[in-house]
């Protein structure tokens, strides 16, 4: 079975699969008003639970391979893969959709990207001077808000919220998109500093 003779890589590809079915769902639904989707929550809500499963399955993949000692090359390329693949194909979702781009202004899913994209070049490169950047608890902080902010807003329509219990919720997704934007930023900015240090290092 190669890389999925054990069962980290075999949730990995799970993973991968739930991403896709998650966005079948919203390109499915996507297109329908906030009103028609609280009026028919049906597919909303399974696009909450798999998304919930998606993500909180990470834990399980890296606790499986810890213990086992199966820790690949395959799941340290894959897994943080999937996992950008889930997060911020669900914000670019979110930032098109009529129901849900109150919440997720495509600015901030564009500045997120762009995070995303510099992360990449920088460890890349890094990585290709004999150096290692790996992440840090400023950008598990990061990936934490994402998932909130996604499942808080998801969550919203999902349970079909009204009153003030729907304004409470809204507010929270509303801080929790911001938290995201902020935690992007400074985690972006704190390994641009490690970089930088490591330039210095290497120069002397």
């Amino acid at each position: 079975m190669g890389v999925f003779q054990h069962w980290p890589n075999r949730i990995t590809a799970l993973r991968f699969l739930g991403a896709m079915g998650l966005f079948g769902i919203f390109g499915w639904h996507g297109m329908q008003s906030a009103a028609e989707v609280r009026a028919d929550t049906t597919l909303i809500v399974w696009a909450f639970w798999l998304f919930l499963l998606t993500s909180l399955s990470d834990v399980l993949d890296g606790w499986l391979a810890r213990r086992g000692n199966h820790v690949t090359a395959f799941g340290r390329i894959a897994d943080p893969f999937v996992d950008k693949v889930l997060v911020l194909g669900s914000m670019v979702f979110l930032a098109v959709m009529p129901w849900s781009r109150e919440w997720f202004p495509a600015w901030i899913v564009v500045v997120v990207l762009a995070r995303e994209f510099l992360m990449t070049a920088l460890r890349g490169y890094v990585e290709s001077q004999g150096g290692q950047l790996p992440a840090d608890w400023f950008g598990k902080l990061k990936m934490f808000a994402q998932c909130l902010a996604v499942g808080v807003t998801v969550g919203m329509f999902a349970f079909r919220f009204e009153g003030s219990t729907y304004a409470f919720w809204s507010e929270v997704a509303h801080v929790c998109v911001w938290a995201t934007l902020i935690t992007s930023v400074g985690s972006c900015l704190s390994y641009i500093v490690k970089t930088r240090r490591f330039i210095l290092e290497s120069s002397q």
